[in-house]
């Protein structure tokens, strides 16, 4: 999970379903008190109103109102909000609005940016039109350059916004099970939280491997389209559900890891391969990373030997000899509870014990 915000929920809601959950923050939040940027677009709003006001999304709406009350500006505030033209982008949206004593002029059922830009470029002649848009920690270029290049004055209202993690070790530890491959999928619930991993990589040297990783055997699932925007233009694919909420975001998850799922029949033992773990004839049977390593190797060609050179080049962190091969195959046969399904090839290797 690399959300900032509804972490504790999301992972909650994994967690239910069975999930092991590893949550690193990609960005972090700046305050909305102490947001001068916010409070200085609010001053110019209450001094000269708007002729149009776009709300994005509900909690930043709310947010704004909450930072207003806290300057003592609430009222100046709805006064002027009240003599502009509000489009709401969705009921979420609408639902804050109306909690500020407010009324929406209008609201797209398909809760699309686009839709509410095209709606306010076909009311004509832009020129000479003041429109404050609530920005929701994305800066919405295409939207508000449109608005521009067709001759508004916009009014970017930067509601919450990001910023790097004070504390970048738990996405460091992130970007390393990625890469090591342990992690089934990466959740995003924003664009920036997406740019941000992909930033840190490329600053830990782990940009080829994390999109690597994401190419293959880790899923890259998002909230919605304009969440995967970064991820598609890095050619990595990336999935979301129907409903861009956080609940269908986690029953997206439990589909796409059901229809990624590794299984094999080896020893007459039924396989399931996930990423920190196996389930063995119906049974979850945690595996360390190193042995998970080893049996991701083996897996890749079923049936076939792999060198015990191969396999140790693979191993976390290298190994001195081959020796550590012989450790983590062990480790891996005891983990299984079924020693039967790793043979070893004399002066050869290993192989799973698939029947030819």
């Amino acid at each position: 999970m690399t959300a900032a915000r509804r972490a504790e929920e999301i992972a909650g809601l994994l967690e239910r379903r069975g999930a092991a959950v590893l949550h690193a923050p990609a960005l972090r939040i700046v305050p909305l008190a102490d947001d001068t940027d916010l409070h200085k677009a609010t001053l110019e709003i209450i001094g000269t109103p708007p002729d149009t006001v776009v709300a994005t999304t509900g909690i930043g709406f709310r947010g704004w109102m909450e930072a207003a009350e806290g300057w003592g500006e609430a009222d100046l505030l709805r006064a002027a909000l009240r003599a502009a033209a509000i489009l709401a982008r969705g009921p979420k949206a609408t639902g804050a609005i109306r909690a500020a004593g407010l009324r929406e002029r209008w609201s797209p059922a398909s809760e699309s940016s686009a839709e509410v830009l095209q709606r306010l470029l076909s009311e004509g002649p832009l020129h000479g039109r003041r429109i404050a848009v609530q920005l929701h920690g994305e800066p919405l270029h295409d939207f508000t350059d449109a608005l521009r290049h067709a001759g508004a004055a916009v009014i970017p209202v930067p509601v919450y916004r990001w910023m790097a993690p004070v504390d970048l070790g738990p996405l460091d530890r992130l970007l390393e099970a990625v890469t090591a491959g342990t992690v089934d999928v990466v959740t995003f619930t924003s664009a920036l939280a997406a740019t941000g991993l992909l930033r840190r990589a490329d600053e830990c040297g782990l940009g080829g491997e994390l999109a690597s990783e994401l190419r293959g055997r880790a899923a890259a699932v998002c909230v919605g389209p304009v969440t995967a925007g970064p991820l598609l233009d890095h050619g990595i694919p990336a999935t979301w559900p129907e409903r861009y909420r956080v609940g269908a975001l986690v029953r997206h998850v439990t589909e796409v890891l059901s229809g990624r799922a590794l299984v094999l029949t080896v020893a007459g033992h039924r396989l399931e391969v996930r990423g920190s773990a196996v389930v063995v004839d119906g049974c979850l049977r945690p595996v360390p990373p190193g042995p998970m390593t080893v049996l991701r190797a083996l897996a890749r060609r079923p049936g076939w030997v792999v060198p015990r050179a191969d396999l140790l080049a693979r191993l976390p962190g290298g190994g001195a000899d081959e020796h550590a091969v012989e450790a983590a195959i062990a480790r891996l046969r005891s983990s299984l509870g079924a020693p039967k399904i790793v043979q070893t090839v004399v002066k050869r290797g290993y192989r799973l014990a698939i029947a030819s």
